[in-house]
Parts: C-alpha cells; sequence; structure tokens
C-alpha cells in the first residue's frame, strides 16, 4: 500500500481561506480513502493517479465493481444508488469524471455523502479547475478522516519536468545521463504525456545507459527542429544555424508561440542568473531554480552584457505582441528577433 509522505501547501484550485483538513497528496503518492479528490489542471498525471489508485485497490480484492459516471450529467441520488451495499459485498470504485462541469444534483449528494461515507466504496471526484463545484471543494477538503486530495498542478518549469523524467526511468530501473534527460525535456518540453512515453520507449529499447547519443538516434528530427534548439543557437551566436532551424521548424508546422516561449523562457533564465555569486546547489532554491539551470544559464550568458541582455528581452516582448496580432508578419518579427539575439543585442 502507498504511504503519503505528508502534506503540502494548497493548489491554485484551493483558495488561501478555505479550510483544509484532509492530506493534500502529490499525484505519486495516491492511496486508497472513502473520498479521493484528484484536482489540477494536469490531465496527464491526473489519469495516472486515478489508475494507480484503480490498481492499489484492485490488488486488495480482485472483484473490485468500477462504475463510471460523467458530472455533467449526473441526477439526483445516483451516488446513493451506486454506493448502497451490494448482494455479494465486493468493494466498488466510483469515478466521477468532469467535476468542474457537475450538476447541482451531484454537489448537493457529495455533500450529504461525506457525512455518511459507503463501507468499501472509493468515491473518486476529478476536479480540472475552476469555481463550479466551489461549496462541495471546501466540503471534502473539511472532511478530515474521509477524503484526501491529490494535486496535480500542471508542470510549467523545466526543472520539474526533468525531475518528472528522472522519476520515469528511475520506476523504469534504467539508467540516464543528465544531458539525455535535458534532451528528452527539451523535446517534449509541450507534452507530458508525449515525455512520459519517450522514456518508456527509450528504456524498453535501450540495453545500457541511456544517454544524448541514443536520444538523438531516437529523436533527432523532434529535438533538431524544436523551439528550443532555435533558441539555443541564437544564444549561442549561430545567427545562420538558428535561421535554418526556425524555417525547418515552421515548414514542418510549427507555432510561433512556443518558439517565442522558449526564447522568453531562456533569456528570464539568464537574466535571474546575471550577476549572481555562489555555486548552483546554493542558489537553486533561492531562484527556484534546478542546479543544472544555474550551470546552463551561466554557459549560455558567456559573451552577453547586461544591456545586450536587456535590448533581447525588450526585442522578445515585441516579438511576442507581434507575433499575436500586433504586427503584420509574424515571420519576419520572428527574423528579426534571433538577429538580435544572436548579436546578444548590439544588431
Amino acid at each position: 500500500m502507498a504511504v503519503a509522505r505528508g502534506s503540502r501547501a494548497p493548489s491554485k484550485a484551493a483558495k488561501p481561506s478555505a479550510k483544509i483538513a484532509i492530506p493534500q497528496l502529490e499525484w505519486n503518492q495516491v492511496r486508497p480513502a472513502p473520498v479521493v479528490l484528484v484536482s489540477g489542471t494536469e490531465s496527464f498525471l491526473a489519469e495516472r493517479a486515478i489508475r494507480q489508485l484503480r490498481d492499489l485497490v484492485k490488488a486488495e480484492d480482485p472483484s473490485l465493481e468500477i462504475t463510471d459516471i460523467e458530472a455533467s450529467s449526473y441526477g439526483p441520488g445516483e451516488l446513493l444508488s451506486l454506493a448502497s451495499p451490494s448482494l455479494f459485498g465486493e468493494p466498488r470504485l466510483i469515478r466521477v469524471a468532469g467535476v468542474e462541469k457537475c450538476t447541482d444534483a451531484l454537489i448537493e449528494d457529495v455533500i450529504s455523502y461525506l457525512a455518511y461515507p459507503a463501507d468499501d466504496v472509493y468515491l473518486v471526484l476529478r476536479h480540472g479547475g475552476g469555481v463550479r463545484g466551489k461549496k462541495m471543494l471546501e466540503a471534502v477538503r473539511a472532511a478530515a478522516g474521509v477524503a484526501v486530495e491529490v494535486v496535480c498542478a500542471e508542470i510549467k518549469r523545466d526543472a520539474d519536468r526533468y525531475e518528472f523524467a528522472s522519476a520515469e526511468f528511475r520506476a523504469l530501473g534504467k539508467r540516464v545521463s543528465p544531458g539525455a534527460i535535458r534532451a528528452l525535456v527539451s523535446a517534449f518540453s509541450d507534452d507530458l504525456a508525449e515525455l512520459s512515453a519517450a522514456c518508456a520507449q527509450l528504456a524498453s529499447d535501450s540495453a545500457e545507459e541511456i544517454t544524448e547519443v541514443t536520444v538523438e538516434r531516437y529523436y533527432a528530427g523532434r529535438v533538431e527542429t524544436n523551439a528550443f534548439a532555435v533558441a539555443d543557437s541564437a544564444i549561442g551566436g549561430a545567427y545562420g544555424d538558428a535561421l535554418a532551424l526556425l524555417r525547418h521548424a515552421l515548414a514542418s508546422g510549427a507555432d510561433p508561440v512556443p518558439i517565442v516561449a522558449a526564447f522568453a523562457m531562456k533569456l528570464r533564465t539568464m537574466a535571474k542568473v546575471l550577476g549572481t555569486r555562489g555555486g548552483s546547489g546554493q542558489l537553486a532554491g533561492q531562484l527556484g531554480m534546478a542546479p543544472w539551470q544555474i550551470d546552463r544559464a551561466r554557459r549560455d550568458l558567456s559573451g552577453w552584457t547586461g544591456e545586450g541582455l536587456g535590448r533581447s528581452i525588450q526585442v522578445l516582448a515585441e516579438t511576442d505582441e507581434s507575433i499575436k496580432g500586433a504586427g503584420r508578419d509574424p515571420v519576419f518579427a520572428l527574423e528579426h528577433m534571433i538577429g538580435v539575439v544572436s548579436s546578444r543585442g548590439t544588431l
């Protein structure tokens, strides 16, 4: 049985003023409880947490009966009917999807159910975010001894994706180099499900340690045309390479918005690290970054000045506005930005 390592801070779905009396767990700490609230916008992690919960309960009793409900079409009394004692007494898992779109009847029935949860029934409420069902969420979060919350917040930082990929390989029993993980995170920065699938494929097909060469062999096209590859080339001063990668990416159907987002992430990280002193491990907590990100930013800053970085960030903001409707030619704006960044802000 999985054992929780403790509570965590409330997710964005929870108002700071709301009383939270139940454990708030990471997605990989999920454990059975009469009521399990799976909250947050990261659908991939939420689905995995729910599958893990199903497997845990089914391992205890293979006769587990599973029922799925759509919250948007829920009718009065359905929960009570499904949770009532069965003839053979088998355990039941009731999964309610789309609770952020729930009917009023579900809100009322769940609040009533919290006072008298049924034996051998596990009620899973999947709430993807938003204010709908607030009264019910607050009641669940106040139901000490009855409920737990599994928080599946969106993974936005590369450091968190890096930790996720590392954990995937650990679970699969494979050795992997830090460079290989960085390459994978760069190649699959916009889709956690694809990142997980890539980890699984590499783990199953590679007999020895997975390195950057392994990643390059499997995902060369994905890595080469990735937005971060364009940004890395430009930041390193390789104007021609960056321009060629940009045109290749656009010809392959890449959207300008994530390309600018990649530049923004890299340049802002460089700005945070610029002028700092001390070891990367010491600065990691202070800056909210992983040590490898600080080391990478310091390498990227080679040849840059504060003025050049400021100029590049200014052009970046102008490009962002241009590709989102303020300009007539998004491709020209991108190429101009790459020219400025490749010159390290001196163009």
